[in-house]
């Protein structure tokens, strides 16, 4: 579950960013976590787009997630590091019928670990779940690459939200345990609940948007 019902938990306040190339579905994967929703089309992240949402650990505790969902658009690589430096977790997502985004995803990786702190949890998800017999990457190539990274490696489907959940928890329970628990968490009510909010960015001709597109 999302949302706890454990009485005053402690939270976790963690950082989360989602990276990958354009059109993989990094927005619909969090659109499906944090309202369990599917849009088939939306207007393309500009820049990055920002929201929390709480996870329940196995009634032990809260994992807030703050999260940052960047643009997978080329032009906006070199912003990146402003988003995933310090990040506690990062979801590295490509889409299953298209070969060239799981590369992304590995240089993404590869940036990943040679930058950020090597304390950071990181999950290689293969989107578009849904869409097999379509596929063009090999699941025993990315199960022998993420044993390779010692990172988590999952397939979900933002469309029918096949092992959406799942990502997001096994995240929170990957996490170093080390980091502050605060039990007077303002940013959320009595139960546990997230409130979550989005920062736009507008490109030179004015134009803003939220969330990339699923399809």
């Amino acid at each position: 579950m999302s949302q706890s019902n454990v009485k005053n938990p402690k939270t976790l306040h963690l950082k989360l960013v989602i990276l990958g190339d354009a059109s993989v579905g990094k927005s619909c994967l969090l659109v499906r976590f944090s309202k369990d929703e599917f849009h088939e089309y939306q207007e393309p992240t500009i820049g990055a787009a920002f929201m929390t949402q709480s996870v329940n650990v196995d009634d032990e505790y809260i994992v807030k997630f703050e999260i940052w969902d960047t643009a997978g658009q080329e032009r906006y690589r070199s912003l990146a590091p402003m988003y995933y430096r310090g990040a506690a977790a990062a979801i590295v997502v490509y889409d299953i019928t298209n070969s060239d985004s799981f590369q992304g995803a590995k240089s993404w990786i590869s940036e990943l670990q040679n930058i950020n702190n090597s304390d950071i949890v990181v999950a290689l998800v293969g989107n578009k779940q849904d869409l097999e017999s379509s596929r063009a990457v090999d699941v025993d190539i990315v199960s022998a690459y993420a044993k390779e990274k010692g990172i988590l490696n999952f397939e979900t489907s933002a469309k029918t939200g096949y092992n959406v959940q799942a990502l997001f928890e096994e995240i929170a329970r990957n996490l170093p345990k080390a980091n502050k628990i605060d039990n007077n968490n303002s940013n959320s009510d009595s139960k546990g609940n997230s409130r979550g909010f989005q920062l736009f960015r507008s490109d030179s001709n004015g134009r803003s948007g939220c969330f990339s597109g699923c399809f």
